[in-house]
């Protein structure tokens, strides 16, 4: 028996041949991966074209894929051709030395790798080169379309649009060259060296007229991009970073603007000696050119302007840097669009009289009582309605025309929560549950008797007075990362539109009948999403039909990013019922602000973006989209509408622009160079409808940069700015736990001496900065208010007005007033009583409006169980003015305490105390519904009960106190009964209002103790 027979073929070497298994599982495994990177690919271009935004996706491609090949091949080409050139024009005899003789031995081993080095490195350093060259794509666009400003800077009298556009996008080039050029100079001086060319131990000639020539060229090109880049340092000078403020100081343009000019030359001068050498052989003359180059760059860029600093600007700073202040101020006010900042001094009373606020009727009418931070879960449980629904943690304050006045409002979407879906599962998850369902807003300025919210929106199906509108909701911030919906005509609804005790199985379904998503109606489309989403069930499920769609990116503010990445958006989107289109039909959509931004704005003062916008509600969120670390630019000029049915996404131009011809040009530049890339994609403000222009509002986030900014810049005088005496601070959130600052609030409120003229604002205050005293200082509040007329803006939405508070007199700021809150004997004594029983008190958003020539201050106060089921509710109303503190069930009531007796004003809860609400069910009320708040003559009986019972047990405290402190135990003992029966009753009225026994309720407890042994109650 032969066994060569048996024996593995072989080659002519004797090596094993390799089987084709490893071949093919790299390419099954290459096709793959290609497979996955296309699905992602694929599928955007299908998101961007059912949406309609193609060519914001392509221009990205294209120009991304334009600069990648651009900066593959300058950074490829020139380190192949530097390798291959130094290679070429290697010596063909090298002399023998110890040093070469080293070397052969590393040429041999080099040399069998020399073509995988050659061809690999230029490969490698191309990827990277052209990979870092696509994230300029922005810049490239900007500068190449840029568009004329109008404006010069005051130093060089450039246009701002070559600081603007066309610097940055140069500032690269150069680096980009610079780092090519060093990296192609290290490649060839390598080769050479490696290759013998290039012997700087040698006795004999070290270098080769080849290499000379090349190196010399290599190092001229270097020297001579670094005099560019000292050129362009002098344009960069004025966005620059400062001690107290940015851009260019007298240092700055006395010396070390003539100090970078002077390298400048130095520099071309040393790559003219650099070229002289290649052709002449001599070295000498470039090296003490470099030597120069150092020299110069210690002594003229960095010894000359140090001394300068010290000797002629440190001891006149004030009176040298008073031109370069007063150029930041003027270009920060340009940029931050502070322009429209009216400064009044306002002389604010600390001492409340009878009828002060007569003045202030309207004001005090439109006072929001409802804090839109804390009634969330107030909405969820009397409009939740299902599980599977909820509401954002916090809501949105609008207004809305009610009974022909315009009232503050606080809102919110009823929003599908999967968590609470019950059984999770693929059907459930993307083809059942697919969207939310209505809208519920309530009075902003009042509440029940009983301290629910006043809905003027409610239930499922939605009633109210917003009237007939589209009330399903498949785009929101909480809705699911997709779904798939539609069916063909004729199919049994499947997707759960809204529960209904009268159809089957209790609920209504529904088929999808918009456009919102791509169509997976085809095997391929169903191949790409399942690979995109990782979803086998997308190609297998019989629900993905002929006619479904695919909804994903789905948050209001993801979608206007996506459209729009040129845009900074802001880190809010809120919901409004309106007609868009002006036809009569309405529909809910999501507003989005969003912003033009730069950090190349010459003088104007750099702002950390991130810091400026962070308080005491968005710390800790998490931005959706990457914000710009620092800007010294911001417009606010364009406002986004996403239809939350169909995802479609509307940019208007926002601001008052101009026409030429058909053609719409805003008033931003910036704006105008980016619709000059993508044209067709942003509409002018003229199409914007009225019912939507009476909606849209001034933004937070810009309101709290521009309010940081005020902080330090209310200061324009020059002088006064430098010594850093008046510079504020905007105080912190007194009702937070944490150090972060109070966030502005929307309100509707009157200017002093402008009283009848109430608008939608937003406001801040300011403190002293480093005042532990907590004294206010000035008073913010911006006309958010763009009217209701269509297309048109009004010509007061945007002005700002700054109050100057008197420095004579300690007006309270927001910490000083919570405290007197706090330590007030009357307001926490009743608190005290509200808490026991398993309560907890909430304290509300602290508002201040200037109003009855003095600084108001309105804090409500919530009460909700410490149970498992916690609901807050409105059950008192804190006011204070000066030192004068009001507390009592309404403001209205509140007010009257600390004025007096009498305001002279009646608040939006005038005539809502607990005994005289009969309960409403017109829709000016609750709910009809058992869980809605309906409130009728009982529970206002049980209400006054309590109201009674508390007031009579805060006298027995009081009298408790006085006894103890008088050593008289008697009526000590009697203060005690008192109170303690006081207690029983009051814990009856609060078990009756409540439907659930209340834990402690005649049990004695122990009033004087304060510590009364209760039992956790189940409901709040």
């Amino acid at each position: 028996m032969s066994f060569a027979a048996s024996r593995p073929a072989s080659g002519p070497t004797g090596r094993r041949r390799r089987g084709p298994l490893l071949p093919t599982l790299l390419v099954i495994g290459g096709l793959v991966v290609l497979f996955l990177i296309m699905s992602r690919f694929w599928t955007e271009w299908l998101w961007y074209s059912q949406i309609g935004y193609t060519q914001v996706i392509r221009t990205e491609w294209i120009t991304r894929a334009v600069l990648f090949v651009l900066g593959a091949a300058v950074m490829g080409g020139a380190v192949w051709l530097n390798l291959h050139l130094a290679y070429r024009n290697r010596p063909m005899y090298v002399p023998t030395t110890t040093q070469q003789q080293d070397l052969d031995r590393y040429r041999e081993a080099f040399e069998p790798l020399r073509r995988a080095v050659f061809i690999g490195a230029p490969i490698v350093a191309a990827f990277f080169a052209g990979s870092t060259a696509t994230a300029q794509w922005q810049n490239a666009l900007l500068a190449l379309h840029g568009e004329h400003w109008g404006e010069t800077d005051p130093q060089f009298g450039i246009d701002l649009s070559f600081f603007m556009f066309t610097l940055p996008f140069l500032r690269f080039v150069v680096s980009f060259l610079m780092a090519t050029a060093i990296l192609s100079a290290v490649a060839a001086v390598f080769t050479h060296y490696l290759y013998g060319a290039l012997q700087p131990m040698s006795q004999g000639q070290r270098i080769s007229r080849a290499a000379r020539v090349h190196t010399a060229i290599l190092a001229a090109l270097i020297t001579l991009l670094i005099a560019v880049n000292y050129w362009l340092d002098r344009y960069s000078l004025l966005s620059q970073v400062g001690d107290r403020f940015d851009g260019a100081s007298y240092t700055d343009v006395n010396a070390v603007l003539p100090a970078k000019a002077i390298l400048a030359v130095i520099g071309v001068f040393v790559a003219l000696l650099f070229v002289w050498t290649g052709a002449r052989g001599n070295w000498r003359l470039p090296a003490v050119g470099v030597a120069l180059m150092v020299v110069s760059a210690i002594l003229v860029g960095g010894a000359y302007p140090a001394i300068v600093q010290a000797v002629r600007v440190n001891p006149n700073a004030q009176a040298l840097e008073a031109e370069f202040i007063q150029r930041n101020i003027d270009a920060t006010y340009d940029a931050y669009g502070l322009n429209r900042v009216e400064v009044e001094r306002y002389e604010a009373e600390t001492v409340a009289e009878e009828g002060a606020l007569q003045a202030d009727a309207r004001s005090t009418a439109s006072i929001r009582l409802l804090d839109p931070n804390i009634v969330s879960p107030t909405f969820r449980q009397l409009q939740q309605n299902k599980q599977y629904y909820t509401f954002p943690n916090t809501l949105a304050v609008d207004r809305y025309d009610i009974d022909g006045q315009s009232t503050d409002t606080v809102v919110a979407v009823r929003e599908l929560d999967l968590s609470g879906s019950g059984e999770r599962s693929w059907v459930n998850d993307h083809t059942v549950f697919t969207h939310g369902f209505g809208v519920v807003a309530a009075r902003g300025n009042t509440v029940t008797a009983d301290g629910r919210p006043q809905f003027i929106e409610r239930g499922i199906p939605s009633v109210g007075d917003l009237g007939d509108y589209e009330p399903r909701i498949y785009f929101s911030p909480n809705a699911p990362d997709y779904s798939i919906v539609g069916a063909p005509e004729g199919t049994e609804p499947w997707e759960l539109d809204y529960p209904d005790d009268s159809a089957p199985n209790g609920v209504v379904n529904n088929t999808y009948t918009g456009d919102g998503g791509p169509s997976v109606g085809n095997w391929w489309n169903q191949l790409l999403y399942a690979a995109r989403f990782g979803s086998e069930q997308i190609i297998f499920s019989d629900r993905v039909t002929d006619e479904s769609q695919i909804l994903y990116y789905r948050d209001p503010i993801e979608r206007v990013n996506r459209v729009a990445p040129f845009l900074t958006t802001d880190g809010t989107s809120y919901p409004a019922v309106v007609d868009t289109d002006g036809d009569g039909t309405k529909e809910v959509v999501w507003v989005v602000d969003a912003y033009t931004t730069s950090n190349e704005y010459p003088y104007s003062a750099r702002q950390e973006l991130e810091s400026a916008i962070t308080d005491s509600l968005s710390n800790g969120q998490q931005q959706i989209a990457e914000l710009p670390e620092y800007i010294n630019y911001i417009r606010n000029s364009v406002k986004a509408v996403v239809n939350a049915y169909d995802g479609s996404v509307t940019l208007y131009a926002w601001g008052q622009g101009s026409s030429e011809g058909e053609e719409f040009i805003p008033e931003d530049p910036v704006l105008q160079t980016w619709m000059d890339v993508y044209p067709d994609t942003v509409r002018p403000v003229s199409e914007i409808s009225g019912d939507l222009m009476s909606h849209l509002r001034y933004p937070e986030d810009l309101f709290k940069v521009q309010r940081e900014l005020l902080s330090k810049y209310h200061v324009t005088d020059a002088a006064t700015f430098y010594t850093t005496s008046d510079f504020w601070r905007v105080p912190n959130d007194p009702t937070s736990s944490n150090p972060v600052p109070q966030p502005p609030y929307y309100l509707s409120l009157a200017m002093p001496g402008n009283e009848e003229d109430v608008n939608f604002s937003l406001t801040s205050q300011f403190i002293l900065d480093d005042d532990t005293r907590n004294v206010l200082t000035g008073y913010m509040s911006v006309n958010a208010e763009p009217g209701d007329q269509a297309g048109q803006i009004s010509e007061d939405y945007g002005t700002i007005t700054l109050l100057e508070l008197p420095r004579d007199i300690t007006v309270p700021g927001p910490g000083q007033v919570q405290n007197n809150f706090d330590s007030d004997t009357d307001a926490a004594n009743e608190l005290n009583i509200l808490a026991r029983g398993g309560s907890t008190v909430v304290p509300g958003n602290l508002l201040t409006l200037p109003a009855g020539s003095g600084v108001l201050y309105v804090q409500p106060v919530y009460v909700q169980s410490s149970g498992s089921t916690q609901f807050p509710l409105l059950r008192r109303v804190l006011v204070a003015f000066g030192d004068e503190i009001g507390f009592a069930h309404t403001l209205d009531e509140a007010l009257d305490q600390v004025f007096q007796g009498d305001s002279g004003a009646n608040a939006g809860d005038a005539g809502n105390e607990p005994a005289d609400d009969e309960g409403t069910d017109d829709g000016e009320g609750t709910d009809d519904s058992a869980d809605s708040g309906d409130t009728g003559s009982a529970d206002a009986d049980a209400q006054q009960q309590l109201n009674e019972a508390l007031q009579e047990a805060s006298a027995a405290m009081e009298d408790s106190s006085q006894a103890m402190a008088d050593g008289d135990w008697a009526a000590y003992g009697e203060a005690q009964e008192r109170l303690n029966a006081a207690l029983a009753r009051a814990l009856e009225a609060e078990s009756e209002l409540t439907g659930e026994p209340v834990a402690g309720a005649g049990d004695g407890a122990d009033g004087g103790s304060g510590d009364g042994a209760t039992e956790e109650p189940t409901d709040g």
